[in-house]
This record gives C-alpha cells, structure tokens and sequence, in this order.
C-alpha cells in the first residue's frame, strides 16, 4: 500500500514540477512583452515631445511674424523672418532634446565663471 502511495506522490510531484515549469517559462515571455512594450512606449512619447516642440516653435515664429507685420506694417517680411527663426529654433530644440547639441547654459544655470569662482582666469 505504501508503494502505491509513493508512486502516486512521485507522479503528482513530476505533474506539479513540469506545470511550474510552463508557468515560469510563461512568466519569463510576459516580462519580455512588457519589456518590449515599454521601450515602445518610450519611443512614442519621445516622438510626440520633439514633434511637439518643433510645431510650437514654428507656430510661435508664425504668430510673433504675423503681429508684427499687422503693427507695424512690414508685410510680409516680418513674417517670413519669425518664421524662419521659429523652424530653426524648433529644429535647435529637436537636437539639444535628443542629445546631438549640448543644451545652453542659461538652460543648465551654468555661468561663465569656473569652480572657483574667479571668472575663468
């Protein structure tokens, strides 16, 4: 009687060992999803961040262009102008937010003086 227990314990303990391999290797498969599906997320909110700096600095030089050919009649020069500053400092904004220029200082809140203090001398 015994023996019969042993073996219905050993072929339970086999069953439970192989199902908790399928769960974890399924466990493994999910976390490489997830970390898939982050990076993706990542990527995508990156795109909307540049894309949205870039159209608003346009669209700042667009309107700042338009005002200032509406006062003071410069038509349509002052538009063309802002316009052309807008698009390069969305296309600034786009290279220091992905990292291909180092941001300003005025950004960072580094001054022209050195760590000591003394002005660079």
């Amino acid at each position: 009687m015994t023996d019969h227990r042993d073996d219905g314990l050993e072929e339970r303990r086999k069953r439970l060992s192989a199902e908790l391999a399928d769960r974890k290797a399924d466990d493994v498969a999910e976390a490489k999803r997830d970390a898939q599906s982050e990076e993706s997320r990542k990527g995508m909110a990156l795109g909307f961040k540049l894309s949205s700096e870039f159209i608003s600095a346009v669209a700042v030089g667009a309107i700042l262009g338009f005002m200032l050919d509406r006062f003071a009649g410069t038509a349509p020069w002052g538009m063309i102008v802002l316009l052309l500053l807008g698009f390069c400092a969305g296309v600034l904004n786009v290279l220091r937010s992905v990292g291909k220029v180092a941001p300003s200082p005025l950004i960072t809140g580094q001054s022209s003086k050195d760590e000591k203090g003394n002005g660079g001398r």
